[in-house]
């Protein structure tokens, strides 16, 4: 997302309405809730977890222990653990 001025997007009377609430302020103008993405959708981060929580689980079920899934994934062993739970869970 990159910054955009407001004088080519805006009509000038709405631009001045805006001034009179924010001027020279920088402005976040959110997405409309129809329009929004979910996180990770934009760049298919959730989809990359959840594979790389699936291999997890996998080598946990091979006999892989916790603090050497921890070490190789670089991930807490806290975290290792919650991934198993969900995984398990799902199951």
């Amino acid at each position: 997302m990159g910054y955009v001025k407001a004088d080519d997007v805006l009509p000038g009377n709405l631009l001045e309405a805006v001034q009179e609430y924010a001027d020279g302020m920088y402005l976040y103008i959110p997405r409309k809730a129809c329009c929004r993405k979910k996180w990770g959708e934009v760049k298919h981060t959730r989809d990359l977890l959840r594979d790389r929580n699936r291999e997890l689980y996998g080598k946990y079920l091979n006999g892989i222990s916790v603090p050497e899934l921890a070490d190789r994934y670089f991930l807490a062993d806290k975290t290792v653990y919650r991934i198993i739970a969900e995984l398990k869970r799902e199951s």
